[in-house]
C-alpha cells in the first residue's frame, strides 16, 4: 500500500505552502513525506539542492515533528517527474503559482493533464491561507464522483471536520422532455420531478460513505443554480473542495471537467481531483 505524500517543489512561496500542506496530509496518514524537484538546467541543480530544498526539509520537519521526509531530484520535465512520482503516492500536493518547474502547472494545461492522468489523487494548495470550515464536495454522479466522495469523506475524517455535500442542478444542461410534436413552444418541464431526481441522485451519491464513515458529520446541500459560481462561493467557508477528474455533461474529448478546471483556478481554499476508477 503506498504510504507517501509527494509534494512538488520549485523554491516559489507557493510550493513552500504546498510544502506545509503536505506535511500535514502526511501527517494526518502516518506517511512519509517526499519532496521533488524536476530540473533542466544542471547549472541551476547545487543551489537548489543545498539552498531551497534543504530548507523545504527543514521547514517540514519543524512544522511536522517526527515526520519522514525524503527528497528526489530528478531531470526531466515536471509534467513527466510528477507522473512518474505519484505512481507511488497516496497524494500528490502541488501550489497553486510558482515559478518556471512546478510554478507552471496552472498557467497552461499542464495540471490538466496531471489531474487526468496522474495516478492518484491531485491537492493544488491554493487560496486563502489556513483555511477552516467544512470539507466541501462537489457531487455529481459520475464514477469519478464517487471516488471523490470517498477521498472527501477520508478527509473530513482525518481532520476531525464535517463534510458537506453539494449537488448543484440547473435545467440547461437537463434532458427536457416534449409533449406532442418536437415544437420547442410544446417544451414542458417537470421542475418537481426533476428535484426529486437530483436529490435522490445526492443522497445515493454519500449513502456508503456514510455508513462507512459514521464518525462524519454530513450535511447535503441541493441548489438550483449555476454550478460554477455556486461553488466557488461555497470554496470561501470551506478548508477543502473535492472533486471528481470528470463529471457529467463535458465534452467526450476533454481531459477534465470544466467545473474541475474552474475550481482548480479560482477555488478560495486547496482543491483535491481525484481520478475515478472506471
Amino acid at each position: 500500500m503506498n504510504d507517501t505524500v509527494v509534494v512538488g517543489v520549485d523554491g516559489s512561496p507557493s510550493s513552500l505552502a504546498a510544502v506545509d500542506v503536505a506535511g500535514q496530509e502526511a501527517l494526518l496518514r502516518g506517511a512519509r513525506l517526499r519532496i521533488v524537484h524536476a530540473f533542466s538546467r544542471p547549472a541551476d541543480l547545487d543551489p537548489m539542492i543545498h539552498g531551497v530544498l534543504a530548507g523545504a526539509e527543514q521547514r517540514a520537519r519543524d512544522r511536522a515533528p517526527g515526520l519522514e521526509v525524503a527528497r528526489t531530484v530528478a531531470s526531466g520535465e515536471t509534467l513527466t517527474v510528477l507522473r512518474s512520482e505519484s505512481r507511488h503516492a497516496v497524494l500528490t500536493v502541488v501550489g497553486g503559482r510558482g515559478h518556471s518547474g512546478f510554478g507552471d502547472l496552472l498557467l497552461g494545461s499542464t495540471v490538466v493533464q496531471l489531474a487526468a492522468h496522474g495516478h492518484g489523487p491531485l491537492m493544488v494548495v491554493r487560496g486563502r491561507p489556513g483555511p477552516e470550515g467544512p470539507v466541501l464536495l462537489a457531487v455529481d454522479g459520475s464514477p469519478a464522483g464517487a471516488a471523490a466522495a470517498g477521498f472527501a469523506f477520508a478527509e473530513a475524517a482525518l481532520r476531525g471536520a464535517p463534510l458537506v455535500a453539494t449537488h448543484v442542478w440547473n435545467t440547461w444542461s437537463e434532458p427536457t422532455p416534449y409533449e406532442g410534436p418536437a415544437d420547442p413552444l410544446n417544451v414542458v418541464v417537470d421542475l418537481d420531478r426533476l428535484r426529486e431526481r437530483h436529490q435522490r441522485l445526492l443522497e445515493e451519491a454519500v449513502a456508503p460513505w456514510r455508513e462507512d464513515r459514521p464518525g462524519v458529520a454530513v450535511e447535503l446541500r441541493l441548489e438550483r443554480a449555476r454550478v460554477r459560481h455556486t461553488l466557488l462561493d461555497a470554496s470561501r467557508e470551506a478548508q477543502l473542495v473535492v472533486a471528481g477528474a470528470r463529471g457529467h455533461g463535458g465534452f467526450a474529448g476533454m481531459l477534465l471537467g470544466s467545473v474541475s478546471q474552474a475550481l482548480l483556478h479560482h477555488a478560495d481554499c486547496p482543491v483535491a481531483v481525484v481520478r475515478g476508477t472506471g
